[in-house]
């Protein structure tokens, strides 16, 4: 999982960079508005919406933006696009499984895009279920590990219902089942932890190791490739890549 977490948090630290460009809030946005549109304005009781928002939260997007893309996703008549979710599945370079989740008012535009990028970087497009098998969906909390006593940190995760702790580097990968994202969420940020990124995410049950420089430039290349799309809202994939490595080929 090292290299793996790892990317999690160079991705996080530069998604919060480009949020300055907006592109990211545009992104987190539509899955607040297609949320609101299809379970309703009340996270409380809409838990799409809910992990939206804690996504985008966790990118310290305003509180203002929120509250207009749910109004916008729950309004009656408004103008624009019909989003709709859509799941492609493939492998990277030496077999590494990936999932990309779009939200898109084209489809085929998006299913060419993405297919492109699989083959400009050494990958294949696959069918559905191809490789969702190998991974299952977490709530995925990272608190930075500077100063935190994983034993304190271990008691109060598994209070709020989270069923593993794991240090990853300077960061602690906290995971939970979707439904108790939020309670542990705001359990350790009312601990007093501060979090690094909260959301789901598709944990890789098994990881494919990469240690070739060379390959794994190309797989961080068709990860970062398939993220810059618009129309993509999440990639996941299973490869372990060696932090060094990873740092010297990331961005």
């Amino acid at each position: 999982m090292s290299g793996h977490s790892k990317w999690s948090t160079i991705k996080h630290k530069k998604g919060a960079a480009d949020a300055k460009r907006g592109k990211l809030f545009s992104k987190l946005s539509r899955a607040i508005m297609v949320a609101a549109k299809e379970g309703g304005a009340d996270p409380g009781s809409n838990l799409a919406l809910q992990n939206a928002i804690e996504k985008a939260r966790s990118y310290s997007m305003p509180k203002d933006n929120i509250e207009r893309a749910i109004a916008k996703g729950a309004g009656e008549g408004t103008d624009g696009a019909i989003f709709e979710t859509v799941v492609y599945e493939g492998y990277g370079p030496e077999g590494v499984a990936v999932i990309v989740e779009a939200l898109t008012d084209n489809r085929n535009r998006t299913a060419s895009e993405v297919r492109h990028l699989f083959s400009k970087h050494g990958g294949n497009l696959g069918a559905t279920g191809a490789v969702a098998w190998q991974f299952e969906r977490r709530g995925v909390v990272l608190v930075g590990a500077d100063g935190v006593d994983e034993d304190e940190l271990v008691l109060a995760a598994a209070d709020a219902g989270a069923d593993d702790v794991e240090l990853d580097g300077t960061t602690f990968v906290v995971s939970a089942s979707p439904d108790d994202l939020s309670s542990v969420r705001q359990a350790l940020e009312g601990a007093g932890y501060s979090l690094e990124s909260a959301g789901l995410s598709m944990v890789p049950k098994t990881t494919v190791a990469i240690a070739d420089e060379s390959t794994a430039k190309q797989v961080v290349r068709l990860v970062e490739g398939l993220e810059e799309n618009d129309d993509v809202q999440d990639v996941y994939a299973n490869f372990d890549i060696p932090e060094a490595v990873l740092e010297a080929v990331a961005g």
